[in-house]
């Protein structure tokens, strides 16, 4: 078949073959579970390397600000986060905005706090708390910058927080080594700058979806030290975390798991584009249009 041929037969190619194209394309590596290499970026590498500086029992705020929509991106980067904390046996304070988020946050600090370092002696209450949803969107954000039994009296399972070993020392975030959001969108990242980051001058940064990126770049580097942008963020920050903890080669690492059916989609996507193209000038040569 020569290429005039060729061109003829992708020209007149019903376009479902495109469908089949992509889901072969994504088929493959999900059954294969086909990882590559990740090179962290300038922002998700800051990131990794302020939290890594950061000395034992130094205290960080991670926010869940995320519902079950979003997951599949945040969630990774909240396992990552919250294992480079237990690595380097930080405070975790966790807490959300959304209150939908507070399932997300009980069944991560599980997963990673309760199962993965269950032999570490992390305890709770001590090492870690669950602050529970915290009501009053951007104010609430305000408040535990300020003074967190403003916004919550108690943690998730009802124990006063004046009761908790962790909160000696602490008024509010203001106390903590740094804040962490990852976010969804409002309330979140941009809220926790604004009405916490900057005004107390707390170091911030976080995780976001792909869309919420372009909004959140202007705070680098003067309010955000560092940013996961949706799961190529995740995938680079797991991939900082093997690489400085090689321990941990064993543990699960979904973001870079799911970078494997994204690279081939956009391959495939890239290629039709530039097929398409050819296809397009070559039609307009044809018949002179």
């Amino acid at each position: 078949m020569n290429g005039q041929r060729v061109l003829e037969w992708l020209n007149a190619l019903d376009r479902r073959w495109i469908f089949v194209a992509i889901f072969v394309a994504v088929s493959i590596p999900v059954l294969t579970q086909a990882t590559f290499p990740e090179k962290p970026t300038l922002l998700t590498q800051r990131m990794f390397d302020r939290i890594d500086a950061l000395e034992p029992g130094s205290r960080i705020l991670l926010a869940f600000d995320y519902d079950p929509n979003s997951a599949a991106e945040l969630d990774p980067m909240a396992t990552a986060v919250l294992r480079h904390a237990c690595l380097k046996r930080l405070k975790v304070y966790a807490v959300t905005l959304w209150p939908t988020g507070a399932p997300l946050m009980d069944r991560k600090l599980q997963q990673v706090v309760e199962e993965e370092f269950k032999d570490q002696k992390y305890e709770y209450g001590k090492d870690y708390v669950n602050l529970g949803y915290a009501p009053g969107e951007a104010i609430a954000a305000k408040l535990l910058a300020a003074d967190i039994s403003a916004a919550r009296d108690s943690d998730v399972r009802g124990n006063p927080l004046g009761t908790l070993p962790i909160m000696e020392g602490v008024k509010g975030a203001k106390d903590m080594s740094m804040i962490v959001s990852l976010s969804a969108g409002f309330p979140g990242l941009k809220e926790w700058i604004q009405y916490a980051g900057t005004p107390y001058r707390i170091p911030i940064a976080g995780g976001c979806t792909g869309v919420a990126a372009p909004q959140l770049y202007p705070y680098f580097p003067n309010q955000m030290f560092g940013l996961m942008a949706a799961i190529k963020g995740a995938a680079e920050y797991e991939a900082a975390v093997l690489a400085a903890y090689p321990e941990t080669k064993d543990l699960p690492v979904r973001g870079i798991r799911r970078m494997g059916p994204q690279l081939f989609g956009h391959r495939v996507v890239i290629g039709l584009i530039v097929l398409g193209n050819v296809l397009h000038f070559w039609n307009r040569r044809r018949t002179g249009r």
